[in-house]
């Protein structure tokens, strides 16, 4: 690697707030929101970190309904209190912290028991508290993003800590730490928000902008030029004791998207071996540049990516940059280093790619993003996956073994819900966490590239460690390709099960052309105008259906809920009118009409697994030229549904009747 002259960067200072280093406090938890150095010691006092979710309880083994996805409305238990019901959600032993809480479809009042109090400590909508309406909660502590929402406010108790809804049928998780016994914790009081309002704001702020974030350097930036031919290998060596403490850099080549693939970077630290992963997937998204901002890594739209992982050494650190590819490249950009004392403590950074290609959808695996022996602290993964249908792929539930666990202590409820958004949704989304930066379309087909950050709920492990995401995905006959860059940290002598990356595995594989299929003649749910509606309604992609779409009423759908639709006849008349619908276990029984005429007894939309109906004979109705009404009325769900009422029109198709 040849170095330029040096220059200093400058980086924003991260506040310091003063803590007791021996008192658990939220003030001190807060600054433990933005502190990456801190992530490169293991933990003082020692903690665990685990998950309450809503996963299905069926789920009893990988002999026993592994895959079984009823993860929705699932509680420890329900209680009778104070003349009304509570749905429990999380039921802890202290000392601890709650440090993440997450749900697709926030319900009722959220309360929060601290230390075997009567009274919770905190009370409020749930949809406040999640959606970032809660006074003195601002975005992105607290907030809505592609579907999802997210708190990350953390909640420290002494005792005990006991969380509830008063409303049951929500998707939802509760990431929380145990500290090891005798720490001392001060317990979360609600008037702390406000105290604590000029931090949270500070916070915030930091939050929003995470690429002006990094820690304090001491000037010694090395800026460099690297022009690396195919098949050629540079490397160069930083002597200890020091931090890496931030990258910057920009790939330049005629086919950048497959220089960001071919190009790998490997880096021993102490002479192991720790990282090994193609440049643009060591960057948290792939292929390509993607944009997105979040608190370790991040790309701009100008191709300039950053990291602000925290890597310290004692002796030397190497980087290794090869080139698979066939692209002459160039790299150019800055590195960073500080001062850094190495202590019984200190953990060496980690990041390693694993790609598999063609991947059969069939049978549901576990696939593994990570296996590590040793000591250390798990921080997060980058996941990209090339998907060739619309159909959903990510239906699969994180399960995350401790030191030795025959049972996951994370085990989640969809691979998108642990990416913190929800509901498959193909919005683009960014946050200081975790963020959407790709997803081609229509709907979820083609490449998607999905990551999460653990910093506030980073996961330490004593002995091993074992991360597998279930590939569970709703088209049966296809295959995927899917590449993981996970990311963590470990004392020297750690091992892992990664393989070394090879130049045929170091690129980017076509897709095939998606041709969206359309039954002739139908009127397209999605596009009828909602004249008026219960709540929500609005377009949802779905493969197999005509044009790969459907309306979709999910918003409170309840007994007695209406939703009216807009179509049009070509002339007045007679028309036997066929419909085709969705149908899914929490779908319910709804009474269809037109033009205010019944068609038929309701129709029962509940199925074990999400399908088409089939075409529906509505009857033969009379109707005017122009706009006609279509309605459907929530009337009950059948006894085996998930009683949330939701209801899918693909099309209408009218028939003349001479």
């Amino acid at each position: 690697m040849r170095l330029l002259a040096s220059g200093v960067l400058a980086i924003t200072s991260l506040p310091v707030w003063s803590a007791d280093a021996n008192l658990i406090t939220t003030g001190g938890l807060l600054e433990d929101m933005t502190n990456l150095a801190g992530m490169a010691e293991f933990p003082k006092p020692a903690y665990t970190c685990k998950q309450f979710s809503s996963y299905d309880r069926a789920s009893k083994s990988p002999q026993e309904n592994w895959f079984a996805n009823n993860d929705c409305g699932q509680y420890l238990r329900v209680e009778q209190k104070n003349g009304r019901q509570e749905y429990v959600m999380m039921d802890a032993q202290g000392p601890g912290a709650i440090v993440r809480i997450w749900s697709a479809n926030p319900a009722g009042n959220l309360r929060i028991y601290i230390d075997g109090a009567e009274k919770p400590a905190l009370e409020t909508p749930m949809t406040d508290l999640l959606g970032g309406k809660f006074p003195g909660l601002p975005r992105p502590i607290s907030g809505e993003y592609s579907k999802g929402w997210n708190l990350y406010l953390p909640i420290p108790y002494a005792k005990s800590c006991k969380v509830t809804s008063d409303k049951g049928g929500f998707y939802y998780h509760v990431n929380y730490r145990t500290y090891e016994a005798g720490t001392l914790v001060d317990s979360f009081r609600r008037e702390q928000i406000t105290q604590l309002g000029e931090r949270l704001k500070k916070l915030a702020s930091l939050l929003e902008s995470p690429r002006e974030i990094g820690p304090e350097a001491d000037g010694r930036s090395r800026d460099f030029e690297i022009q690396l031919a195919p098949g050629q290998t540079i490397n160069t060596e930083f002597l200890g004791p020091k931090a890496i403490v931030r990258s910057l850099i920009q790939v330049t080549a005629g086919e950048r998207e497959a220089a960001l693939r071919g190009v790998v970077l490997k880096a021993r630290f102490d002479g192991e071996l720790a990282v090994e992963c193609p440049i643009g997937d060591f960057f948290g998204s792939a292929p390509g540049i993607n944009p997105y901002s979040t608190l370790p890594l991040g790309m701009a739209k100008d191709g300039a990516m950053y990291c602000h992982w925290f890597m310290p050494f004692r002796e030397t650190a190497v980087i290794e940059l090869e080139n698979f590819s066939k692209e002459s490249v160039t790299l150019s950009g800055t590195i960073t280093l500080a001062d850094y004392t190495w202590t019984d403590r200190s953990l060496h950074f980690h990041a390693k790619w694993r790609p598999q290609f063609d991947v059969p959808t069939r049978p549901m695996i576990d696939w593994n993003y990570l296996t590590a022996h040793g000591q250390g602290l798990f921080a997060g993964v980058s996941f990209a996956i090339d998907n060739p249908v619309k159909d959903w792929w990510g239906e699969g539930d994180e399960k995350i073994y401790v030191d030795g666990e025959t049972f996951p202590s994370h085990f989640g409820t969809g691979t998108e819900d642990y990416y913190g958004y929800a509901w498959c949704w193909p919005g683009l989304f960014t946050h200081a966490y975790h963020s959407q930066s790709r997803c081609d379309g229509p709907g979820n087909y083609g490449r998607t590239s999905v990551n999460r950050f653990h910093i506030l709920d980073r996961i330490p492990f004593t002995k091993d460690f074992k991360f597998d995401m279930e590939l569970w995905h709703w088209n049966e006959k296809c295959k995927v390709n899917m590449a993981v860059t996970a990311y963590w940290y470990a004392r020297p002598g750690a091992t892992d099960t990664f393989k070394t990356v090879r130049a045929e595995e170091a690129v980017v594989r076509s897709l095939p052309v998606y041709v969206v299929p359309k039954v002739a003649g139908a009127l397209e749910g999605e596009t009828m105008r909602i004249i008026s509606v219960t709540g929500q309604a609005e377009p949802q992609d779905w493969e197999s259906l005509s044009s790969g779409r459907h309306l979709w009423w999910h918003v409170d759908v309840k007994p007695g809920g209406v939703l009216k639709l807009a179509f049009p006849a070509p002339k007045a008349g007679q028309y036997r009118i066929l419909g085709r619908f969705l149908k899914a276990r929490d779908y319910g029984i709804h009474q269809l009409a037109i033009n205010g005429e019944k068609a038929g007894a309701p129709i029962d939309f509940y199925n074990p697994d999400v399908k088409p109906s089939g075409q529906v004979d509505l009857g033969v109705f009379e109707l005017k030229a122009g706009e006609n009404e279509f309605s459907a009325t929530v009337t009950g769900a059948n006894t085996k549904a998930d009683k949330s009422y939701m209801f899918g029109l693909d099309y209408l198709l009218l028939k003349p009747v001479n």
